[in-house]
């Protein structure tokens, strides 16, 4: 499971550079007398949070593909049921 999780997360690497790369270039050409430090912010800014959504949604998917969900949801029927 970790060997896919990194996997994925390699791709999503790539996928957030992109988006950063694209983020960068449309504020740049917003305003090309904008100071290096915005366009480094909003370059760090982007990666680091489409970087951290797509690695907790894949975290979702794998957990929910493994079966915990599914365990920790019966012991809670069990529960509701007494």
């Amino acid at each position: 499971m970790k060997q896919r999780f990194w996997r994925i997360f390699r791709l999503l690497a790539l996928l957030a550079a992109v988006i950063a790369a694209i983020a960068v270039a449309l504020v740049n050409e917003g305003d090309p007398t904008l100071h290096i430090n915005m366009l480094v912010a909003t370059a760090l800014g982007v990666f680091f949070t489409v970087l951290l959504g797509t690695a907790l949604m894949t975290l979702v998917f794998l957990s929910a593909e493994s079966g915990h969900d599914d365990r920790a949801g019966q012991s809670h029927q069990e529960n509701d049921d007494r």
